[in-house]
């Protein structure tokens, strides 16, 4: 005869005692209670704000990614602590805050140190700007001066503030970065106006695949414009001329620009604008 467990309802031979389900002593009647045939075990849940919070992590470089895994890693491990077993996922939440604090870092650490490389190269600038005009260089148009000394005076100034800016490279024979770095592209506008050509060149280093210690510019009259003079300087900061406008005699054998011939190079600028009118 066929009876049925009174703990969990499951059918049992009549010579049995024990359910083989629950395990419940038939013998013992129905006044003792067993497990409730009506409950089913349910399984926890994983938490959609672990989920989340591990997700968004990946992406935590970004600031607003890297704290939104931080405040649901949080939220999502104390609501797992107080759900009795009724959610799961702390190991996804737990990875989610690692990734948040670890972004979160990793941006902070890339800010100080755009702040500091952009303080350092502010400080180069003005202490090459100091430095140039303790040696009588502006970058400034010079009064009684033609544009080409200007222009070379200018470039002087910006290989010293790039020699300062990176040091392990030196100095630079790339007009356009200089233009761009430090603010000479006026300048060097203002000496093609001005019938001359410039040209930057010579850059070496003292080493093999050391950082570049020489360089060598000249402003040059343009074809058509000889009786203009010639100047040029490299890395000792002196400017030299060439009356006969010829960049090679200036860089072979030019004399140093001097007082006397800022007069002379006022005389010619006057004489000129004469003939231009």
């Amino acid at each position: 005869m066929t009876s049925f467990c009174l703990g969990c309802g499951t059918s049992m031979g009549a010579e049995e005692r024990f359910c083989g389900n629950c395990g419940r002593d038939s013998s013992l009647g129905a006044d003792v209670k067993g497990p409730d045939p009506t409950l089913a075990w349910v399984a926890p849940e994983t938490s959609g704000k672990a989920i989340f919070s591990l997700i968004i992590g990946i992406f935590s470089l970004f600031p607003p990614f890297g704290l939104g895994a931080i405040i649901f890693g949080h939220i999502s491990l104390s609501d797992i602590r107080k759900s009795s077993g009724k959610l799961v996922g702390r190991g996804l939440a737990i990875a989610g805050l690692v990734l948040g604090y670890l972004g979160v870092a990793a941006f902070t650490t890339l800010m100080i140190i755009g702040a500091y490389s952009a303080r350092q190269a502010e400080k180069a600038l003005t202490a090459a700007k100091a430095a140039a005009r303790s040696k009588g260089v502006t970058r400034a148009v010079i009064t009684n001066q033609p544009s080409a000394v200007s222009a070379i005076r200018a470039l002087n100034t910006a290989e010293i503030a790039h020699l300062q800016a990176h040091p392990a490279q030196g100095y630079t024979c790339s007009l356009d970065e200089l233009a761009k770095s430090w603010g000479i592209r006026g300048d060097l506008d203002q000496v093609k106006k001005a019938d001359y050509s410039i040209a930057l060149q010579g850059c070496s280093p003292s080493k093999a695949d050391g950082k570049v210690t020489k360089y060598q510019v000249v402003a040059y009259p343009k074809a058509g414009k000889a009786k203009l003079p010639a100047f040029c300087s490299n890395q000792s900061d002196v400017i030299k001329v060439d009356w006969n406008g010829s960049p090679e005699g200036c860089l072979s054998k030019g004399a140093d620009l001097t007082a006397n011939d800022n007069d002379r190079l006022k005389n010619d600028s006057g004489s000129d604008d004469d003939s231009d009118d």
